[in-house]
């Protein structure tokens, strides 16, 4: 049985979510820094992948300690 497929966000959607605003995840976007799927001129999100591309990037940084993730 195929799964059901996880809901794709809006921009303002994930923003809101992660509490950023949209303007930083419109940048973070345009330079290629945060997954999404182009639909015509929209763009839509999967909120977990942005989450770990999130982390993935705080944690090569050294921003979190193994305790806190």
């Amino acid at each position: 049985m195929l799964e059901r497929p996880e809901k794709l966000l809006s921009l303002r959607e994930v923003a809101r979510l992660l509490g950023l605003s949209a303007a930083w995840v419109r940048e973070e976007t345009t330079a290629g820094r945060l997954p999404h799927l182009k639909a015509g001129r929209r763009r839509l999100y999967s909120l977990e992948a942005v989450v770990r591309a999130l982390l993935n990037r705080a944690g090569a940084r050294g921003e979190f300690d193994d305790a806190e993730r």
